[in-house]
Order: structure tokens, then C-alpha cells, then sequence
């Protein structure tokens, strides 16, 4: 059997050398996201917007057009780009301190107006690209550079849970937390992005995928040790589950 057999490269993806560090999620989602756009056939019809962080190189790996938003931004420029071009699939992929700290207003106000577009969100509970300081997802207690004795609530306040706070809004159509530590997880976000997409080109709103992810290098442990991080804290606190779906809460 030829190695084309065996294994098939995503033509939604292109065949480059990562940069991102060993053991990040990011990279398994990039596959992931490549592989719903060959399966759904569109290629050719898909924009993904990235913002500031570690989510900004989506476009050196993802074979589709798409923008560079501003820091916090790409919930609005998302809204822009699909209200102009509403046969296309937006896909606005964010991370953590964009989405929920500069980009909170964007977040919240695209899901209260259920924008037609899908969020792919990574939550790895720390500031990746700038060097790891504290995130409005880092753990109580968690050691980061800005917090060297652990994160304080009571000083910088709780880490904020993305799917229920948008659960409390009337307008998203979907909304879903998923996990990349594991094969069974990352089969489990594989089938939730490519119901928010499915979702987006069935004209059915606004749909939200969280996915925990690790951060070996910033959490300073090796890969292994950071997924079972994922697992054993970020899980009890973060639930993987449904939120919504079809627009009733689950």
C-alpha cells in the first residue's frame, strides 16, 4: 500500500514546519479545522480571522483566506466580513487573552447579536505568545509571571468560564467545550467544530466552541505532564460538556 494510501495530507492545510512549541494544542485544532473544511468542501468559501496571540499564525498552516484582526477584535471583524459576504464561512479563532480580556466587549456583544459566525476558542489558561503571564483563565493558584506566588482571587479575581457566562445570553445558537489531551477528546472537538461550522452554513447563528489546550513551555512541565494538567485541574473547574444546542439550553 503507497504512503498516499495511508495517510491523506489535508489540502486545507499547508504542508510547513510549525512554530509552535511541542506539546501545544493549537497545532491538532489547525489539523482539525483543515480536515472539516476537506470533508464539507469548503475550501474555497472559508475565511478565518486571527488575532494578536498565538492563535495570529492560523494562516501560515490553514490553506484558506482570511484577515488579521487587531488584538481582541476578530469577533468584530468576523461580524463585518460575513454580514458583507454571507455565502462565506467565517471562522474566527481566538485565544484566551484575547477573547475573554481586551476582547471581552467583542465576545459577548457578537454572541448577544448571534452573529452568524463560529468561534473556535483555546483556552490554555495562560498568555502563550508574550512570555506567560496570567490570563482571565489561569487557575486559582496558578504559578505565572505575573502572578509568582499563584493566582489570587481575591486580588485579580476568579478565572472566568467562557461557555456559561455566554449561556446566559438568549441569542447563541451553540455552544460546546471540548479538550485536545487526549485521542478521545480531540475526536470529541473534531465533532463539535464541525457542527458549529455545519451550523454557520445552515444559517442557524451563532455558534461557540472552547477547547482546553495545553502550554507545556509556559506552564513549565513537559507535554505529558501538561495534559494530564488539563485533565486533572482544568477539567473540575472548566466541565467538558454541551452548553446548547439548537439554541435551548442544555
Amino acid at each position: 500500500m503507497s504512503e498516499e494510501k495511508i495517510y491523506s495530507f489535508p489540502k486545507s492545510m499547508k504542508n510547513v514546519n510549525t512554530h509552535y512549541c511541542a506539546g501545544c494544542g493549537h497545532g491538532i485544532v489547525h489539523k482539525l479545522i483543515a480536515q472539516i473544511m476537506d470533508e464539507l468542501g469548503i475550501q474555497e468559501k472559508t475565511l478565518v480571522i486571527a488575532p494578536v496571540g498565538c492563535s495570529v499564525l492560523a494562516y501560515n498552516y490553514l490553506n484558506a483566506d482570511g484577515l488579521e484582526a487587531a488584538h481582541g477584535r476578530a469577533p468584530a471583524v468576523s461580524t463585518g466580513l460575513k454580514r458583507v459576504h454571507k455565502d462565506k464561512v467565517v471562522i474566527c479563532y481566538q485565544g484566551d487573552g484575547d477573547l475573554l480580556a481586551i476582547g471581552t466587549a467583542e465576545t459577548v456583544h457578537a454572541a448577544n447579536r448571534g452573529e452568524h459566525i463560529t468561534v473556535i476558542f483555546i483556552n490554555n489558561a495562560i498568555y502563550g505568545m508574550t512570555g506567560g503571564q496570567m490570563a482571565p483563565t489561569t487557575m486559582e493558584g496558578q504559578v505565572t509571571k505575573t502572578t509568582p506566588y499563584g493566582r489570587n482571587p481575591q486580588e485579580v479575581g476568579w478565572p472566568i468560564r467562557a461557555c456559561e457566562l455566554l449561556n446566559t445570553l438568549e441569542a447563541p445558537y451553540y455552544i460546546e467545550r471540548c479538550a485536545v489531551y487526549d485521542v478521545k477528546h480531540i475526536n470529541q472537538t473534531k465533532k463539535a467544530i464541525k457542527k458549529a461550522i455545519q451550523n454557520q452554513i445552515d444559517g442557524k447563528g451563532y455558534s461557540f466552541v472552547e477547547i482546553l489546550s495545553m502550554c507545556p513551555t509556559n506552564w513549565g512541565v513537559d507535554p505529558v505532564k501538561a495534559a494530564e494538567w488539563v485533565k486533572n485541574v482544568m477539567e473540575p473547574y472548566y466541565p467538558v460538556k454541551c452548553f446548547r444546542d439548537g439554541g435551548e439550553k442544555k
